[in-house]
């Protein structure tokens, strides 16, 4: 939907990434000035919106949002230009990934710490891990700040459509999908799985392992129900729209 405001296009899209970046914040799953949210717009998926360098996400507005060309270096020369880790990580999803129409990197607490163990599985324990089984990607080969050259090893690990959480050893996490709504609802749920995860081993118990069969029956359920990632963000938005914020500004 390329609705316009003035001399900016994608109004749609650039509310939903500046709701996105806002809720982000609240559920403190935000690295301060750090981290990157970007959205293709053109049908190749090489132009994407993504935030301006080193902007807290709590204040990101829809107009605040840069246009980035993957295809083209001189992007980081413009005004707000990301920092050569956005550039890296995000130009080589948008080039190499095409189903890969979003994509949310965070170093949220809980998945961070299950990137940090040396068995980064997430066995299916519940519902919500459920939900990822066998769909994340495992890197075990943390190579440093994600110029060019890790951008684009880690973007060549979404080989499978499937899959589409990268837990980024060492690191954090990154997230793709469709749409903002699809990608923001993956985020918030692999780091609420991640969560349950981390504080069941916390008890030091045994756990309750689901068997293979139910956790990927129980996916593809989960894959089906309508319209939830929709009406997720929509939710959010009412809310903020309640409280007067200037997200859509």
């Amino acid at each position: 939907m390329n609705i316009s405001k003035g001399n900016l296009t994608h109004w749609a899209e650039r509310t939903d990434m500046a709701a996105a970046f806002r809720w982000t914040a609240r559920l403190n799953m935000h690295e301060a000035v750090a981290n990157h949210f970007s959205l293709a717009i053109n049908d190749e998926g090489t132009r994407f919106l993504m935030n301006p360098n080193q902007m807290h996400f709590a204040r990101i507005k829809a107009s605040d949002l840069i246009v980035v060309d993957a295809a083209d270096p001189d992007t980081l020369q413009g005004p707000n230009a990301p920092d050569p880790t956005a550039w890296g990580l995000h130009g080589a999803v948008h080039r190499r990934v095409p189903h890969a129409r979003c994509a949310m990197h965070v170093h949220s607490i809980f998945a961070t710490v299950l990137a940090s163990l040396a068995d980064s599985r997430l066995p299916p324990i519940d519902q919500n891990c459920c939900t990822f089984f066998n769909r994340y990607v495992i890197d075990d080969g943390y190579g440093g700040l994600a110029f060019e050259e890790e951008g684009e090893r880690c973007a060549a690990l979404f080989d499978d459509p499937a899959k589409r959480v990268l837990i980024m050893g060492n690191h954090g996490v990154l997230v793709i999908g469709e749409t903002v709504a699809e990608t923001f609802n993956r985020m918030y749920y692999f780091e609420r799985a991640c969560e349950t995860y981390i504080r069941a081993l916390q008890t030091g118990m045994k756990l309750r392992v689901l068997p293979d069969d139910v956790a990927e029956k129980t996916a593809q359920e989960l894959e089906g129900y309508p319209e939830q990632d929709a009406r997720h963000l929509a939710e959010l938005k009412t809310i903020l729209d309640g409280e007067g914020a200037d997200y859509a500004g």
